[in-house]
């Protein structure tokens, strides 16, 4: 391969990546020729090109790998991060959240069920009655960007909203039937998203709550909530539900576990475990394919193109790559094993597209920039974990710091705290041996950001991100941004300058 010009008219390269001496592909292309180290999310930038796109809506964020995702984002499968609550709210926008393995067949089952019966348009409520106190509300808003607990007759007719100030200054104890606003805003639960933007639109109380034929509670939608209906498209099921899925270990029974999951109705299955590139993985996904899946498989963790090959080999329709870059992961400092990311992914996807094949980019996501360039590098999608611990939706309960900031903890799942829960069958000894060898933080404070405290706040700014870039590079989709990127290596000055200085100079 040679120098070349390349279609933003500056001298350009597409680099060759080799395994053992030979070319496999063509994973990426690079503005100043391809570079002798690998890279890492912030090692890398897009270069802008020639664009025909006059807004970043023309730009369509649906995933090609089969999984029914309308944006290529994906909830890891994290005990701290994935939950009920996150499934549904993602879905709604067009992501996907992995249920944890850890999380019995049986509850999974439940979980997706419960998922699988939310509406796609309205979120779901929190609900109490004028009888229940402040308190009550109080525990409840945490739950919900939202930001309003619906108070409801016998009957679940709406009467009233109280939200974090009614209660400010009030005892505890208080009925909600003092404190709530009567004023609410009711539609039938069909009503248009622009109509409901409209209904509520320069109003005290930002928020509609959706009813059916006979008047009862069925959802709520904010002002904001209403414009992102309009955007975004849900991730749905054959059957118009939203979409979830769910992971499953190396351990045990794998095809009696996967076959439990495919029961409750999940829509991908994840087997997942942190070394992919291992027997017991192959193994793995021969059981899970013994039982005949109709929905795709995901397999990994793997950085090379050999460990691609053979997860594709044994079963996997999406293979997982990344070992190492995760926010709550130790393991490059306790075992030297890994790979920079950046790198890690363009090979990787090389070599499952020579195989029709797709990969997801798991690990080291801190900026939406990382999120475009893991996708310009030829991801399907980006698994994020910690970033979105911080938000409402995720599973852990809200509490605050010494200076009254509010945060959530998170946890790797090689960390003490997750392998104690996940060997509570095992007998004493054993799960003291395995305490040995943990790695991972087991507490970390992921605090909620006051601006931007909900997940959907998170996918506004991660696909705002996404579609700007593929508008610099003048794609209209996914895969025409992986082939248009134009990808320049820089150095940490080169990071820095792009940070932007809120606090002034």
């Amino acid at each position: 391969m040679v120098n070349g010009h390349n279609a933003q008219g500056g001298r350009g390269f597409r680099g060759v990546a080799r395994i053992g001496g030979k070319p496999y592909g063509e994973p990426v292309r690079f503005y100043h020729g391809q570079p002798d180290h690998d890279l890492t999310y912030d090692d890398v930038f897009l270069m802008p090109g020639r664009s025909a796109l006059e807004s970043r809506f023309d730009v369509d964020l649906s995933t090609s790998d089969g999984t029914g995702a309308t944006i290529p984002v994906v909830v890891a499968n994290m005990t701290a991060v994935a939950g009920r609550r996150m499934a549904e709210t993602v879905a709604r926008r067009g992501g996907l959240v992995v249920l944890p393995q850890d999380v019995d067949p049986e509850v999974v089952g439940g979980i997706v069920g419960w998922v699988k019966s939310r509406h796609t348009v309205w979120d779901t409520p929190l609900v109490l009655t004028g009888g229940d106190a402040v308190a009550d509300a109080m525990n409840l808003l945490p739950k919900r960007a939202h930001g309003a607990v619906v108070v409801v007759d016998a009957d679940g007719r709406p009467t009233g909203v109280v939200n974090e100030a009614a209660c400010l200054g009030v005892d505890r104890f208080t009925r909600l039937s003092e404190v709530a606003d009567p004023e609410i805003v009711t539609l039938p639960v069909d009503t248009p998203p622009r109509a409901v933007f409209d209904a509520v639109h320069g109003r005290s109380a930002k928020i509609a709550l959706a009813v059916d034929g006979d008047g009862r509670l069925v959802g709520v939608l904010t002002e904001v909530g209403a414009l992102r209906a309009g955007i975004y498209t849900p991730a749905l099921d054959a059957d118009g539900r939203l979409r979830v899925a769910a992971a499953v270990g190396v351990n045990g029974d794998v095809a009696a576990k996967a076959a439990a999951l495919l029961k409750s109705g999940v829509d991908t299955l994840v087997v997942d475990t942190a070394h992919g590139h291992q027997e017991k993985m192959l193994a793995a996904l021969r059981a899970v394919r013994s039982v005949d899946p109709l929905v795709p498989v995901v397999a990994g963790n793997v950085v090379t193109p050999e460990g691609v090959r053979d997860l594709v080999d044994a079963g996997a329709d999406v293979v997982k790559v990344g070992v190492g870059p995760g926010a709550m992961c130790t393991t490059r400092m306790m075992t030297g094993v890994g790979r920079p990311q950046f790198s890690a992914v363009a090979e990787c996807a090389e070599q499952a597209r020579e195989l029709g094949k797709h990969v997801w980019a798991d690990g080291g996501v801190r900026h939406p920039r990382d999120v475009a360039l893991a996708l310009a590098a030829g991801a399907a999608s980006v698994m994020v974990g910690s970033w979105f611990a911080g938000t409402y939706e995720s599973p852990g309960d809200l509490q605050r710091d010494e200076q009254g900031r509010p945060y959530k903890e998170s946890f790797g799942m090689a960390s003490k705290r997750a392998v104690t829960a996940r060997t509570r069958a095992d007998s004493g000894f054993d799960r003291a041996r395995k305490a040995l060898f943990e790695e991972g933080i087991s507490t970390s404070r992921m605090r909620l950001d006051p601006l931007a405290p909900g997940v959907e706040d998170l996918l506004d700014a991660i696909c705002s991100g996404v579609r700007s870039a593929c508008t610099y590079a003048g794609a209209r989709d996914l895969a025409a941004f992986h082939e248009r990127a134009v990808v320049g290596v820089q150095s940490a000055a080169g990071f820095a300058e792009g940070r932007p200085l809120p606090s002034g100079w």
